[in-house]
């Protein structure tokens, strides 16, 4: 999965959210529209990614400040269920 496509997708979430006049509110946005709206596989690559760089910066992008907050608060939240088979 292309990190930088990721970073894109997750700063337009922020974008949106970080216009609210309340911050809390917009970090709770982020991290609802991710959990709600993205695959599970998209949400263990970023986080996995976010692990191994905790800053948020790629090659070519990088997470905007509010979106790095929503995701890292929010960690156990976005991290998928695992499944049984």
């Amino acid at each position: 999965m292309n990190i930088n496509h990721l970073f894109r997708l997750a700063n337009r979430i922020g974008d949106f959210f970080e216009s609210m006049p309340d911050r809390a509110e917009g970090l709770e946005g982020i991290a609802n529209h991710i959990q709600k709206f993205w695959a599970p596989r998209m949400r263990i690559a970023l986080l996995d990614y976010l692990e191994q760089h905790p800053d948020g910066r790629a090659d070519d992008a990088a997470l905007t400040e509010i979106v790095l907050e929503a995701i890292t608060t929010n960690r156990q939240r976005l991290t998928p269920k695992a499944t049984v088979s």
